[in-house]
């Protein structure tokens, strides 16, 4: 359980990998199609796709010449349950908790493993 919880959140922690996901809540979509409002190659935007497959939150289908998305609805289910055990979370609100970790990473670079940097006093 721990290293495919450690594959979601891993997956989850990149925004264009978030945006990925965002998109295929609305529909099935061809690589290229995903690719579009994204100002990266191809080859970036598959790299994400390659991750999100192996953490399972997408599957990938070859349909002809066209390699399709799809979101996989169960992928979260594990992260999900893992939240609800520390009874916090009875409803969990995943924009909170994306708001939560970007305070909070964003507080770890500013400040760093010793503190405060130079640049900030």
């Amino acid at each position: 359980m721990a290293a495919s919880l450690d594959l979601v959140f891993s997956a989850l922690a990149d925004p264009t990998r978030r945006a990925i996901l965002a998109l295929l809540l609305e529909d099935d979509m061809a690589v290229t199609d995903v690719a579009e409002p994204f100002e990266m190659s191809l080859a970036a935007i598959s790299k994400h796709l390659g991750v999100l497959a192996e953490a399972g939150l997408i599957s990938r289908d070859r349909r002809g010449r066209v390699t399709w998305c799809q979101l996989e609805p169960d992928g979260l289910r594990e992260a999900s349950v893992w939240m609800q055990g520390f009874g916090q979370m009875e409803g969990i609100d995943l924009d909170a908790f994306e708001r939560f970790l970007e305070r909070e990473l964003g507080a770890s670079a500013t400040t760093g493993p010793e503190g405060p940097s130079a640049a900030d006093g």
